[in-house]
């Protein structure tokens, strides 16, 4: 109750105080305390409301590792974290808030979120401080067990879990800028900006590998999007653009980012009900990537069209090139069900880099390049030029002949087609494949061929 009562004072004193002065105030007037176990949530927002209300500005996070639970920025707000500060994700789940919940392609219920953003406008975080998740203790079985030991009932339980906090969740948003932040350990994805436009992140440090669905950076439903200069690793897709809503992500511009991901590094899709285009990736390093490099998904109804993907080099990546137009057709927020999409357009040019190994790669032995429609839809017209990629090899002769599974309405990963029966390239269901000046090495012998078309209407090689 004191500590209440102390930011309650705390709040009317400094708004006097944000008033006189719109340009930046501390939570520490607010009654922050950077202990690293007291719950700062009241505090917090008390110092966004009244900046917000001042006219806006700048709200300083420093000298202290604040704990707190859902906070929202509002408009003309901005969040700086400086080098010696940290915001830390409270441990009790039900400090945080559901903001426009949705069901995401997994089934799972998705909408809670550390520090959120809804129908705000010139929002930013930035810095040179820490935003931490604490990921780790939203595991389902950790969770499940204190929470059974505070005598939850069960009911409650299974929501409290199921319902994982992302890190940074901005829903409907505009002018947003997120720059220098190290943000780690997200309980699931760590950035999603959903129908959100014109949105500026830079110098980004992501670090997710605390839970399942440790995505880096989600672009859903969104547009006018530039992001450089960032470092991500993570447990999921590094950088994902998506679409959970009929509407279209577009005028995306990736560049100068080090990827590193469990899983995908450079996606389009799964989830893939709007359309995607415009879409300009380039200068990229991707590592030690075990899901795909490059994945072009579009299996729930995405026209994708006009996409660059230039000048990236990637080490020891699972499947470097992964393009899929798919009849999965799910529905997401109680859209109705689209018709089948297209994948058209797109341009991936001057690519180096070197497959995983045998042992190292989920399908072995391991191939380059995967791009394949379905018998009823073809992918369009696809662009591939300088390629060059090394592979370990190691197909047998039995692997040349294999029937390779269609599987049209599953999800669309390249794993779950087994072993292609060429190592380089496998093309099928394509009306449009161009491929110039291209090298695919490999550093033991390989019995499968080295390139395979299939239903490919035009096929140009140089």
């Amino acid at each position: 109750m004191r500590v209440l009562n102390f930011a309650i004072i705390a709040f009317c004193l400094s708004f006097v105080a944000c008033k006189k002065s719109t340009s930046f105030c501390s939570i520490k007037e607010f009654g922050a305390i950077g202990d690293y176990k007291t719950n700062n949530t009241l505090a917090i927002q008390s110092a966004i409301d009244a900046c917000h209300k001042s006219g806006g500005g700048e709200v300083l996070v420093e000298g202290g590792d604040y704990v707190t639970g859902t906070i929202l920025l509002k408009d003309n707000v901005t969040l700086k974290i400086e080098e010696n500060a940290s915001l830390i994700g409270s441990e009790n789940p039900e400090d945080y808030r559901n903001i426009d919940s949705f069901v995401d392609a997994t089934g799972q219920v998705r909408g809670k979120c550390l520090i959120g953003a809804i129908d705000a406008k010139n929002i930013g975080l930035v810095g040179t401080g820490v935003i931490d998740g604490r990921g780790k203790i939203f595991e389902s079985k950790t969770l499940r067990e204190k929470l059974m030991n505070k005598g939850y009932e069960k009911n409650t339980i299974n929501k409290l879990v199921a319902n994982r906090p992302f890190l940074i969740r901005f829903v409907r948003s505009e002018n947003i800028k997120m720059d220098g932040l190290l943000l780690r350990q997200s309980a699931a994805w760590t950035c999603h900006f959903f129908q959100c436009n014109a949105i500026n992140v830079n110098r980004l440090e992501i670090y997710g590998h605390a839970n399942k669905n440790n995505d880096g950076i989600d672009i859903d439903s969104s547009h006018d999007v530039q992001i450089t200069n960032c470092y991500i690793n993570t447990g999921d897709d590094a950088i994902c653009l998506k679409t959970t809503s009929p509407l279209p992500t577009y005028n995306v511009k990736v560049s100068d980012c080090t990827l590193k991901s469990e899983w995908g590094a450079i996606k389009l899709g799964t989830e893939s009900m709007g359309d995607m285009y415009n879409i300009d990736i380039r200068r990229c390093k991707v590592n030690y990537t075990k899901g795909g490099g490059i994945k072009i998904l579009s299996v729930d109804g995405a026209n994708i069209t006009d996409v660059t993907i230039d000048s990236i080099n990637m080490t020891n990546v699972d499947m470097p090139i992964f393009i899929r137009l798919g009849e999965r057709l799910r529905t997401y927020r109680d859209a109705p069900k689209r018709e089948v999409g297209s994948i058209n357009n797109v341009n991936i040019l001057n690519i180096t880099g070197s497959s995983a190994d045998l042992d190292g790669s989920r399908v072995s032995p391991p191939a380059g390049v995967f791009i394949t429609g379905t018998p009823n839809y073809k992918v369009g017209k696809i662009n591939l030029k300088n390629i060059y990629i090394t592979l370990p090899g190691g197909g047998l002769a039995e692997h040349k002949n294999i029937n390779v599974i269609e599987d049209e309405t599953k999800y669309p990963e390249f794993s779950l087609f087994g072993i292609l029966p060429s190592y380089g390239l496998m093309a099928r269901h394509v009306e449009d494949l161009n491929l110039e000046n291209y090298k695919f090495i490999i550093t033991r012998p390989d019995e499968r061929h080295d390139i395979l078309t299939l239903d490919v209407d035009n096929f140009n090689k140089k």
